[in-house]
């Protein structure tokens, strides 16, 4: 049960507002400059190294970066380099949860339905933490993705939930998604301007 109950202000614009915030944000990302993308995502990492350096070793799970999100692999192969495993998200199908399929940075990748990058073989991990790609986010907490619902699927379904880490850009921040029943409250999100942390009850 989410310990922040979603907006009261749903209603039957509810999801136009979503659709229609999820363009303008997904706009303003892909408009950003080469050397604006690469400075913010320089701080983004630095301080999401940061939070990921202060624990032991994990199995962590990022996405291969697409529409112009941020990429972890550089961060996640630094981690690799002192003890982490990681993985990739991997969709089975469109209405289930997803599974995660061990990855390396030379480990043979294929395409999924929607051309996102995943490992083409290998075993299905459980990771302890999740890096989840934003399209927005709000102060309470939650996030704004696609449209799939693929993560929170996910992170339902899994017992005990990995810890899971929104990561994008500031552009992405707004004062309310209008969380549906099935979004999952983050723990946290990284942006270029810090790590903002949200408790579970």
């Amino acid at each position: 049960m989410n310990p922040v109950p979603p907006s009261a202000e749903h209603d039957a614009d509810s999801s136009a507002f979503r659709a229609a915030l999820r363009r303008e944000r997904m706009a303003a990302r892909l408009a950003l400059t080469p050397a604006d993308h690469s400075a913010l995502s320089d701080r983004l990492a630095t301080h999401l190294a940061g939070l990921l350096n202060a624990l032991p070793p994990k199995t962590l799970a990022f996405c291969a970066p697409v529409r112009g999100e941020f990429d972890a692999t550089p961060l996640v192969g630094e981690l690799l380099a002192k003890g982490w495993k990681a993985a990739m998200p991997v969709a089975i199908a469109s209405d289930a949860p997803m599974i995660f399929r061990a990855w390396a940075p030379d480990c043979a990748m294929a395409e999924d339905r929607h051309g996102i990058p995943i490992p083409g073989d290998g075993p299905a991990i459980d990771p302890d933490i999740v890096l989840l790609p934003l399209v927005a986010f709000d102060s309470a907490g939650y996030r704004l993705g696609y449209g799939g619902g693929y993560f929170d699927r996910t992170l339902a379904a899994r017992v005990p939930r990995p810890l899971a880490i929104g990561v994008g850009f500031e552009l992405g921040r707004v004062a309310d998604i209008r969380p549906q029943g099935h979004d999952i409250r983050l723990d946290a999100v990284v942006t270029e301007a810090g790590v903002l942390s949200f408790a579970r009850s």
